[in-house]
């Protein structure tokens, strides 16, 4: 990656981290979209697994400064999903626009699952409901938005790391 594309690409990943923090509080939504796990995933896609697990950290890290009750619970999801993504990136980032949103829709609901097994702030009930019903809902959204931010930061920042 070049420095004109590495600089967008940075871009790219501060505005979806700003738009974590101002559009989704507007919107309001049960099952909103997380800028941070599109942001995570397109850093898995485009580094070494290494690499990708440090920034999920960070992201998950910084994201639970805001949630003191749950330290650490998104810095390990975030952690062990843009590992996993960076890992198998290789398998589904291909053209296909299906597995793209397939798998930003997986790495979202996994992230998520993983969020709520380690606060362990939810009963059982609650946890279904949440892990069944809301995340697989925010994932679905995550993922059709997602699909967007991939699609058109596809011409300036080139094909994957392979």
């Amino acid at each position: 990656m070049n420095a004109a594309r590495g600089l967008w690409f940075a871009l790219l990943f501060v505005a979806l981290v700003v738009l974590h923090y101002t559009l989704r509080p507007v919107l309001d939504w049960r099952a909103s979209i997380d800028f941070l796990a599109i942001a995570v995933l397109l850093v898995a896609v485009r580094a070494r697994p290494g690499v990708a697990a440090l920034v999920g950290f960070a992201v998950g890290i910084t994201s639970d400064a805001l949630t003191p009750g749950a330290f650490g619970a998104g810095a390990l999801a975030f952690s062990l999903i843009a590992f996993t993504a960076s890992k198998l990136k290789a398998a589904f980032f291909a053209d296909n626009l299906l597995l793209n949103a397939i798998f930003v829709f997986l790495g979202k609901w996994l992230g998520d699952l993983i969020y709520l097994a380690a606060e362990r702030r939810l009963g059982a009930s609650e946890f279904l409901a949440q892990a069944l019903l809301w995340s697989p809902m925010a994932a679905a959204v995550t993922a059709v938005v997602g699909l967007g931010v991939f699609l058109a930061a596809r011409p300036v920042m080139g094909a994957p790391r392979g």
